[in-house]
């Protein structure tokens, strides 16, 4: 059963008793995400997540993670749109070793001068991984074109302009702003006792403070259509197109969800099975959806050769096309069903996904549907449902992003 409690700092601690595993998992969410961060703040989210990992007062980088791996545990981090997360996975018996490690480079990282001109070279290097990764790339330039005048619709690395600016009171004062205690939530899950819920808020008893709105995340972002396109000297092609998608907290999320999987989110699903399976047009071809708070997204990406890259969106077309006019079957419905379920229930097997799970939806949402609860809202889906929200997401237009060789998009007519 999930529990929540409220520390005396403002700091809410989230907590899932596990005793059949000998595993615990603890994640400190923070809600501070791109979306927060203004134009000269371009990536500093994910710049702040890399530098937690450079030291502290008392502990150097290189015994952050000497200590971990002799714990035979794992300590990891990521930032997105709306949140950013510091988390850690080890045996039980190691937790209150692992939590203060965590609480340390939380409140105490140096940020020192030289550590951070050196994180600059290595997120620069990863930014340019993912330009070197067109099924990536494709992907975050789809978003630039579906929301321009929005920051969700910025990529979460950043640029090379802003990152070269950051510095030690850049990095200081969005940690005052967005680093405050009403803006914290830790998630535990595992095998543990009461104790170690003493233990986290004793940890963040003195952790207060009041965190700042920003105007982005109370406006809903407009989503656009259009196009953008880019030349690269490779093998594939490489295409994104973006419909508008739902919220969060929008009460057809499942059926959208359950709509992707129809759509391409499974090999079952009728992108696969006609594009690559019948036809041979693309190795990897799908579907997904995104919902945050202000707005969402559902994507269709498909790779091919050159040659066939005409062919495959024409295909796409047509099963959409189809989707519309005639809407999905009972048999695709209750296959879908039971994939999400089953995908749903195992998603949460070990104490590291519980605790994600936990964690997002208390700091997001800050709400807690029981397995039970959520299990019903799928099986409650009816198939007009799913082709109501079929009809309205395609009835929109559409965003496109396209990487391809330059002769390629040349010749295309789409």
């Amino acid at each position: 059963m999930i529990q929540k409690h409220r520390c005396r700092s403002g700091v809410t601690i989230v907590h899932e008793k596990m005793p059949y595993v000998r595993s615990l998992a603890i994640g400190l969410f923070v809600k501070a995400g791109s979306i927060n961060e203004t134009e000269k703040e371009w990536g500093l989210s994910h710049f702040i997540e890399h530098m937690l990992f450079k030291g502290t007062q008392t502990r150097s980088a290189k015994m952050i993670a000497e200590q971990f791996d002799r714990m035979g545990g794992d300590i990891n981090a990521y930032t997105s749109k709306e949140m950013t997360c510091y988390y850690v996975t080890v045996l039980d018996h190691h937790a209150e070793e692992a939590l203060t490690i965590l609480a340390d480079m939380f409140f105490n990282s140096s940020f020192n001068g030289v550590d951070i001109q050196k994180e600059k070279s290595v997120i620069l290097d990863e930014i340019a991984s993912v330009e070197d990764t067109p099924d990536d790339d494709v992907d975050e330039r789809l978003w630039s074109v579906m929301y321009p005048a929005h920051t969700i619709g910025r990529s979460i690395g950043g640029n090379k302009e802003t990152i070269h600016s950051f510095d030690k009171e850049m990095i200081e004062q969005y940690i005052s702003r967005h680093y405050t205690a009403d803006n914290i939530v830790i998630s535990i899950a595992g095998n543990f006792d009461d104790d170690l819920v003493v233990f986290t808020e004793n940890l963040f008893d003195s952790f207060g403070g009041k965190g700042l709105s920003n105007p982005n995340e109370q406006s809903r972002p407009l989503f656009h259509n259009g196009r953008t396109s880019k030349a690269k000297n490779i093998e594939q092609t490489h295409i994104c197109i973006g419909y508008p998608g739902l919220t969060l907290t929008d009460d057809r999320l499942h059926d959208l969800i359950l709509l992707d999987s129809i759509v391409g989110g499974t090999m079952s699903s009728r992108m696969f099975q006609k594009i690559r399976e019948e036809k041979g047009l693309a190795y990897s071809v799908f579907s997904y959806y995104s919902s945050y708070l202000s707005t969402g997204s559902f994507v269709i990406y498909g790779g091919s050769a050159p040659e066939h890259l005409e062919e495959m969106v024409s295909t796409m077309d047509q099963i959409i096309s189809e989707i519309v006019a005639n809407g999905v079957t009972e048999k695709e419905l209750q296959n879908a069903k039971e994939q999400l379920k089953g995908s749903f229930l195992l998603g949460l097997e070990s104490s590291e996904s519980r605790m994600h799970r936990n964690g997002k939806n208390e700091l997001i949402l800050s709400e807690h549907k029981t397995i039970d609860e959520v299990v019903e809202l799928i099986d409650n889906v009816q198939l007009d449902d799913v082709n109501a929200i079929a009809r309205e997401t395609f009835a929109m237009q559409r965003a496109i992003s396209i990487i391809a060789p330059k002769k390629t998009l040349k010749r295309i007519r789409f």
